[in-house]
């Protein structure tokens, strides 16, 4: 094996995707136990801590394509876990929020994936986690 390092071993993009994938797939199988999908969990904590978000703004929250997002919500829906309703200053555009419901379903996944993040970073420290993820919101921000 090559102690030389690669293109990948110092390239921002394919350290950041391998480091999610790495910390995502712990948490996964958790997810997973609870009887939600990996999306249906995006969309649930994405929603957690707000009144409601558009279709469009929890497709690009949870990185999927609005028609999936639109699917995904309907079967939620129907799981009693959100309610859709239409946007008082626009009728075509439905907005999400969590059902008690659903909130109860997704409250103990929340304290899990905070445990479970709190586990992964406690080697890096809670002064540099902060700026990691204030690093990481403002690279978002320049792209989004």
């Amino acid at each position: 094996m090559s102690s030389t390092p690669g293109f990948v071993d110092d390239y921002l993009a394919y350290l950041l995707a391998r480091a999610s994938h790495l910390i995502s797939s712990e948490f996964h199988a958790v997810v997973e136990a609870s009887g939600l999908s990996l999306m249906e969990w995006r969309v649930m904590a994405s929603l957690s801590g707000k009144d409601s978000l558009s279709i469009n703004e929890l497709a690009s929250i949870v990185l999927a394509k609005q028609p999936t997002v639109t699917k995904l919500v309907g079967r939620m829906q129907d799981a009693g876990w959100v309610k859709r309703c239409d946007a008082a200053h626009d009728k075509r555009q439905s907005l999400v929020s969590l059902t008690a419901a659903g909130q109860r379903k997704v409250k103990p996944l929340l304290e899990q994936a905070r445990a479970h993040e709190s586990q992964v970073m406690k080697d890096i420290g809670t002064v540099q986690l902060h700026q990691l993820k204030r690093d990481l919101e403002r690279l978002i921000a320049q792209r989004s």
